[in-house]
């Protein structure tokens, strides 16, 4: 019924010509919004509600009294299923260091949550099968256990800005009880509060979609990061960089590089370094770690995603 209907407003209203780049262009972008913006409504709404019962005092409780290796495991899948853009996740980092939660336990947190999050799980499964969403769920919760894993064992506490250290926000007073009409309530906030937010971020991203998908030529693609290309996985990482979305806001971009003849591997690094590896994040996370630290993580990120690249362009 969507496609139909930015059919008809594609050709029916705008009169545009059929097989035009610019009505091709026109039409996806109009498909994607449409479709994108009802999904979100209603994971968001849904995922709002499961995280009334964990409010961030609950969260690093779980993790602060765990195993280190467990506690990475155990806080790569926290960060899927809280819906925070690399962005949002700093305050928590900063939340988990003063409650004593180990400094590679945390950045698995601050790793898994913009990259895997279960809005991008529904749209990926929406666009393009459980079995490419298995694989990022896999892929991302790999790199967010091992990289947070390599961290901690490097010892690098002596890296963290002084200041994260003496900031004592206390326990915390646990949450009040909430009725299921208040979480109703407060999912209904929380839903319109992050459409509010990222709206615009994805409008560009579904139009650089559209851009892609109308006007970019095959024959450009297949030579930078075809399959052709064996620097194609570093040139795609290259080029998520500078860009910044959360997971949701790039798929977009995603489908239509694919439908263009990427393969997996180059598309899913892409994607990882639009989400994980953001400009953007590294000018906050510069805000509470030194230059050191930020220059492992960035490395061992880079090295992780573009490995992860390489070796699901060899196995598909």
């Amino acid at each position: 019924m969507l496609k139909e209907f930015a059919s008809y407003v594609t050709y029916g209203l705008i009169k545009l010509e059929h097989g035009s780049r610019l009505a091709d262009a026109l039409e996806f972008f109009i498909y994607d919004t449409i479709k994108i913006f009802l999904l979100l409504s209603v994971i968001i709404f849904i995922v709002s509600i499961i995280r009334s019962y964990f409010p961030p005092e609950k969260t690093k409780k779980i993790l602060s009294h765990k195993k280190e290796f467990i506690g990475n495991i155990l806080a790569a899948l926290l960060g899927v299923v809280t819906p925070f853009c690399s962005c949002s996740a700093v305050p928590l980092f900063i939340g988990f260091v003063e409650a004593g939660v180990p400094l590679g336990v945390t950045f698995s947190f601050l790793i898994s949550s913009p990259m895997v999050n279960e809005v991008a799980v529904v749209l990926l499964w929406g666009l393009f099968g459980w079995k490419i969403t298995a694989i990022y769920i896999g892929t991302g919760l790999l790199v967010a256990i091992f990289g947070g894993f390599i961290i901690g064992k490097l010892r690098l506490e002596k890296w963290v800005e002084e200041y994260v250290y003496k900031i004592h926000t206390g326990q915390g007073q646990e949450t009040l009880k909430q009725t299921f009409k208040e979480r109703i309530q407060y999912a209904k906030w929380n839903t319109a509060d992050i459409l509010k937010r990222v709206w615009l971020f994805i409008l560009i991203a579904i139009g650089i979609g559209g851009f892609i998908h109308g006007y970019v030529p095959q024959d450009f693609l297949t030579q930078y990061a075809g399959p052709k290309n064996p620097f194609a996985v570093p040139v795609a990482v290259a080029l998520g960089v500078p860009l910044y979305s959360n997971a949701a806001g790039v798929i977009p971009i995603v489908y239509a590089l694919m439908e263009k003849g990427l393969s997996m591997g180059t598309v899913l690094a892409f994607m990882m370094a639009v989400t994980a590896l953001s400009l953007p994040e590294m000018i906050i996370l510069r805000k509470v770690i030194k230059m050191p630290l930020l220059a492992i993580f960035v490395g061992i990120m880079t090295v992780t995603i573009i490995s992860v690249g390489y070796l699901f362009n060899w196995v598909m």
